[in-house]
């Protein structure tokens, strides 16, 4: 399923072919730093780059023998250079290549995921801007609270997911690290140097310090990150989902053409996209999890860490990419029943104009306690009473009507009260 949708370029990312074909950028940039400054001669990364190129079938095939992946492409890589090949990988361990090469993709994977953050807050946008003025009812607890509209409801996510891109060009950013300082990090056979060109030919940051490995507290702010990105997708999803029950019925996923939503059931019209994007938050949780429990290595370095990136990185950007399109889908061709928005805030019969009746007669002189007894025995009556709306209850009510006139009781129960900051709002966020 995830292959239907997940846009190619995001799977390539993460082929063995790409992951193969990084280890030889970073070993060729590696060669061409180690030439500059007089460790290999300098017509070595000519004639390497000449002839350079690897066969997966025969590294793995190598790899049976070696039992180490980095060994196996270098051999082969041997094979095609012929003996300029001894001085690939001269003064360097294989982290050096591995992490640097990791950073590439990762890199890679990061474009992707911003251009999808941002369609999807393009489209929230459009949402909110369309929406401005649409009436509905404000939830708490799932029980009717104040008006207000669902423009500001796009709006709230709107502004989380410009959080959320921020917060992740920021891991992206914290990521973009590569290294080449040797088998404990102490640069005994390379100078810094030729770290600093060879990070910089590639686009990456020379790591400040490091042992054998770039230490993973960057890969596990990068992993958490992506799973907050896919929390925001669930709060919106579950939001959707809550909305589309039948008994609220303001929003609805698009239901295409042909499609069928019960296999028992003809009537129905689930919100099955939302619901597959909370379920696959969860494995987005795990994973940063998962990298979490990676920055522990013994004395800094080991390669407990590398099994589980090789699950947790691809999983994380793959589901991330693939969540976010599902969820700029489902928003960009939402239905809204705005009618029926208005039928739901109405169905609590006035009940969602109570504090401005409380403040109301605090205004007047009543205690807080005092007020909030009168307004809360009348919302009692409407809620006894499927007829009775408070307007009408309080309107009837001797001792609110000690305090306020009918005509001040009637200013109370108009929806312009509880909108009209709402621009304000707006003007907040860039809207």
């Amino acid at each position: 399923m995830i292959s239907r949708y997940t846009r190619p370029e995001m799977g390539k990312v993460w082929t063995e072919e790409n992951k193969v074909q990084k280890w030889l950028d970073v070993e060729l940039a590696a060669l061409d730093a180690l030439a500059s400054y007089g460790y290999i001669p300098k017509n070595i990364p000519g004639k390497v780059r000449r002839k350079a190129g690897f066969n997966l079938e025969r590294i793995r095939e190598i790899e049976k023998v070696v039992n180490h992946d980095v060994i196996a492409f270098l051999t082969n890589l041997a094979e095609h250079v012929g003996p300029a090949g001894r001085f690939v990988h001269f003064g360097l361990t294989s982290s050096d290549i591995l992490d640097t090469a990791l950073a590439l993709q990762i890199d890679e994977a990061s474009a992707i995921l911003l251009e999808d953050l941002k369609k999807l807050i393009r489209a929230l946008r459009k949402k909110a801007q369309k929406y401005r003025h649409t009436l509905m009812v404000g939830r708490s607890h799932g029980i009717h609270a104040e008006p207000m509209t669902f423009g500001l409801k796009m709006v709230l996510y709107y502004e989380e997911f410009k959080r959320n891109l921020r917060r992740f060009e920021a891991a992206a950013e914290n990521v973009r690290y590569g290294k080449i300082s040797g088998a404990v990090g102490t640069f005994a056979n390379v100078d810094p140097k030729v770290e600093v060109r060879v990070c910089k030919s590639l686009g990456l940051n020379p790591a400040p310090v490091s042992n054998q490995v770039v230490q993973r507290d960057r890969h596990a702010e990068y992993l958490s990150t992506i799973a907050i990105i896919g929390g925001s997708l669930e709060k919106l999803a579950t939001e959707i989902r809550g909305l589309q029950k039948t008994e609220t019925r303001e929003v609805e996923e698009y239901f295409g053409k042909g499609q069928k939503g019960s296999s028992a059931m003809p009537h129905k019209r689930n919100p099955i996209t939302c619901e597959r994007v909370v379920g696959l938050a969860r494995i987005l949780r795990g994973n940063a999890m998962a990298a979490i429990e990676n920055i522990a290595l013994w004395h800094e370095r080991d390669i407990s860490h590398s099994s589980v990136e090789r699950v947790i990185f691809p999983d994380s950007t793959i589901l991330a990419d693939y969540m976010l399109y599902l969820m700029t889908n489902v928003i960009e061709n939402l239905v809204v029943y705005e009618d029926q928005m208005r039928v739901n805030l109405e169905r609590s019969r006035g009940m969602v104009f109570s504090q401005g009746l409380l403040l109301s007669l605090i205004e007047k002189g009543l205690t807080r306690e005092e007020a909030y007894a009168l307004v809360q025995e009348a919302a009692k009556q409407v809620w006894e009473n499927k007829d009775a709306t408070l307007e009408a209850v309080v309107l009837k009510d001797a001792r609110i009507l000690k305090h306020l006139t009918p005509e001040e009781i009637k200013k109370v129960f108009h929806y312009r009260y509880h909108v009209k900051n709402i621009g304000k709002i707006y003007q907040r966020v860039g809207l």
